[in-house]
């Protein structure tokens, strides 16, 4: 286990991130929270009509009560604010869980993972299966993170299953969480890749520099390249991307950007090369595989001319 940093990031710096995903539900759980909206594609806990809503009201990471779970919580929330630090073994790029969900997933605005254990074990159309979060958790290291699994009875996992359940305290099991899954775009327009450079050209490259390398995990997280999420990731979608972008950029105008610039965005960023996923053939053994996902292949098609975005964009 790596040390824990005392205090808790700024949310200013951390809502300035473009993810990551999922997982990023498809949110970490980057990914979770990018697939928690899929149409009739997944299937939560079955629950009474009382615990239907919730209330955010997440407890403070300063405020963890002395006690034998204190440690435990408290390297959860360092896993989840600095995994490619405090996980290094584990991560295959240099992100955080916290590039996609703000406040190491407290922000309400930015993915928020507030919430999220009451929602699992739940069936994901993507693995085809019902999955507990320690295998969402997972599914978000070696996508997201473009690394590998944690053991299922590991330190760190466990820590980081703490660290979320801490997060959830009061929302019911089965609640709907009205915070979750609100950055998924349903209607994609057709992009301008062309204006969608010139736009991160003049919004974009302070944070994430001019070749999308990044300048942190937590202030402006790798959008392609090497460092950044592969392209099984929540995230590598258009829908996910756009919706993201629409969503929180950027810092300090979140919101204000139109739905074509958002796209254009998404377009110009998922057009460029990043960490290739091996299972896609695996995704969606039950069907509805969605078009949006923005592979080699359709990068390739960006490049040369020939994608057709109306096919690419026709499930969203």
């Amino acid at each position: 286990m790596k040390p824990i940093v005392a205090g808790v990031a700024g949310t200013v710096l951390l809502a300035g991130t473009l993810f990551v995903g999922a997982v990023i539900s498809d949110k970490i759980l980057g990914d979770a929270n990018g697939e928690s909206k899929e149409s009739a594609e997944q299937t939560k806990i079955p629950t009474t009509a009382a615990a239907q809503s919730a209330v955010y009201a997440p407890p403070s990471i300063e405020e963890v009560p002395d006690g034998p779970m204190k440690e435990t919580i408290l390297n959860g929330y360092e896993l989840v604010n600095n995994t490619h630090v405090a996980a290094d073994e584990y991560v295959g790029n240099q992100l955080s869980c916290t590039s996609c969900h703000a406040g190491a997933g407290i922000d309400e605005q930015a993915a928020s993972l507030v919430g999220v254990t009451a929602n699992y074990p739940q069936y994901i159309a993507r693995s085809g299966d019902v999955v507990t979060i320690e295998e969402r958790i997972n599914g978000c290291m070696v996508r997201s993170m473009n690394g590998k699994k944690f053991d299922m009875n590991s330190e760190e996992l466990e820590a980081m299953v703490s660290y979320f359940t801490y997060i959830s305290e009061g929302v019911p099991i089965g609640a709907e969480r009205e915070w979750a899954g609100t950055s998924t775009m349903k209607n994609v327009p057709i992009p301008d890749v062309t204006n969608g450079e010139e736009l991160y050209a003049q919004s974009c490259i302070t944070c994430h520099a001019v070749d999308g390398s990044g300048t942190g995990a937590n202030t402006g997280p790798a959008l392609w390249g090497e460092n950044s999420f592969n392209d099984g990731a929540g995230m590598a979608r258009m829908s996910k991307m756009a919706g993201y972008i629409k969503t929180n950029m950027p810092i300090g105008a979140a919101g204000t950007l139109t739905d074509q610039d958002a796209a254009d965005l998404a377009a110009y960023i998922l057009s460029q090369d990043r960490p290739e996923w091996a299972n896609h053939d695996k995704d969606w053994p039950n069907g509805g595989r969605p078009n949006d996902i923005m592979n080699k292949e359709k990068r390739e098609q960006v490049k040369n001319g020939t994608i057709d975005w109306e096919k690419v964009l026709s499930t969203n």
